[in-house]
């Protein structure tokens, strides 16, 4: 049985500003770095050790990846956020209001993408990525939204939705072809 560790980026300007980020980037926060070496923390202590890693092209992504670890990895566009079109860098309370089921057209309005082409995007790059060869054990850093699209190909994701997807919350999948939600960690500083 083959293990992925997904997990959404560290804390970024634009969480803390509220402001919509899919394709565009902010850095990490003070705290967004502690968030990562928080998990770096959790990974040693439970002597977890990663055969090889990837992340999103996003520069937040690969900022996390690089506090967690020094190993080499690789950038894949397939992990990125959803495009949010014309959205994209504005305020969060432009889209407060919408639920999962509206944001699979929602965006595709202002030029952006739908969830389910976000869902199928990811789906492919991780099935891909942990039916090579010597990945038993595969750390993938990516983003809230994208994280929610792949939970939701795999089960319902409402109860965990409803727990939050906070800044390095670590999803923990089981992988013998498919994929099976093993638990979800969530670390507090």
């Amino acid at each position: 049985m083959k293990t992925l560790y997904l997990m959404r980026h560290g804390e970024t300007m634009f969480n803390v500003q509220g402001k919509i980020q899919g394709w565009c980037d902010s850095p990490l926060t003070i705290y967004g770095k502690q968030q990562a070496l928080k998990v770096k923390e959790y990974f040693e202590n439970h002597s977890i050790v990663f055969d090889k890693a990837y992340c999103s092209t996003s520069e937040r992504c690969s900022d996390t990846l690089e506090l967690i670890t020094d190993m080499p990895y690789v950038r894949l566009k397939g992990l990125k956020e959803m495009f949010y079109g014309e959205l994209e860098g504005e305020s969060e309370r432009l889209n407060k209001h919408l639920t999962p089921k509206d944001c699979e057209t929602f965006y595709l309005q202002y030029g952006g993408e739908s969830s389910c082409d976000v869902k199928d995007r990811i789906v492919k790059t991780l099935s891909e990525i942990m039916e090579k060869e010597n990945h038993e054990c595969v750390l993938a850093v990516s983003h809230g939204g994208a994280c929610f699209n792949f939970l939701r190909a795999i089960q319902d994701p409402v109860e965990e939705l409803n727990k939050g997807f906070g800044n390095c919350c670590l999803f923990v999948y089981e992988y013998d072809k498919t994929f099976r939600l093993k638990e979800i960690v969530r670390l507090e500083l």
